[in-house]
């Protein structure tokens, strides 16, 4: 089974004045293609740092971090603004959408910025996601008239917009009811099967973590447990033709 993230003996320190706090201590974690996988864990126990490095927004400050098999350490910052906008998906709790444009607008956006030609295709493929995701007839809402799931649901179809090979949630259910949440976690659950992409999400919350596939317990910075749940079947390797016409590997 190929990796999209693997992880050796990774560390990160902050600085925050004289004292040192270290928030992982030599993390080791391999997590396949097509796994719908939980970062399990209380506040401060580094979940959200483990996830800020394979997401490239931070690097190690020992070890190392792979991700679709490059070394995020060994990257530019430029290097690494292409590895996110080409290869993650992000799904914020905030949802961090942006409020003076529609829907259609928000999840059109990453699209944007990789520069994918064809007003008609765009067009197509987020119409697409959102008739997915349940939003059809709400595209030319803006954020403020919605709700918390359906704000949520605009998130996830814009994480979804670019076909990354990776998907990451931080605490995606946080701010959400717990019906609301349940069906969030079905969608995503039902996009990781059917669009073949990874889903790693961060949670301390057991009713999210009963839908993984597998947990990995973070405590003190450290892995404490990997747990294969055998809840869900694994999605499928995504084929060939599907990387081919998505840029193949990256």
């Amino acid at each position: 089974m190929t990796s999209i993230v693997s992880i050796r003996e990774a560390t990160k320190d902050y600085h925050l004045g004289k004292v040192i706090v270290r928030a992982l201590r030599g993390v080791n974690l391999e997590v396949s293609e097509g796994e719908f996988l939980s970062i399990a864990g209380p506040s401060g126990s580094g979940k959200t740092t483990l996830l800020n490095l394979i997401g490239c927004v931070d690097t190690p400050s020992a070890g190392s971090v792979e991700v679709a098999g490059r070394d995020i350490s060994k990257l530019s910052e430029r290097q690494l603004t292409d590895l996110r906008l080409h290869t993650i998906g992000f799904i914020f709790q905030s949802f961090n959408l942006v409020n003076v444009l529609n829907v259609f607008r928000n999840v059109e956006l990453p699209l944007l910025l990789q520069r994918v030609p064809g007003a008609a295709a765009r067009k197509q493929r987020v119409t697409q996601l959102l008739e997915r995701v349940g939003l059809g007839e709400y595209i030319k809402h803006r954020p403020s008239e919605l709700s918390g799931g359906q704000r949520q649901r605009v998130a996830i179809a814009r994480a979804l917009v670019t076909r990354p090979r990776l998907v990451l949630a931080d605490e995606p259910t946080a701010n959400l009811d717990s019906v609301t949440g349940e069906n969030i976690l079905d969608l995503m659950r039902e996009l990781n099967q059917t669009e073949q992409t990874t889903f790693i999400f961060s949670t301390h919350d057991a009713s999210v973590m009963a839908h993984a596939s597998k947990i990995v317990r973070i405590a003190d910075g450290r892995v404490a447990e990997i747990i294969e749940t055998g809840n869900h079947k694994q999605a499928a390797p995504r084929s060939s033709a599907h990387a081919e016409q998505h840029g193949g590997a990256r």
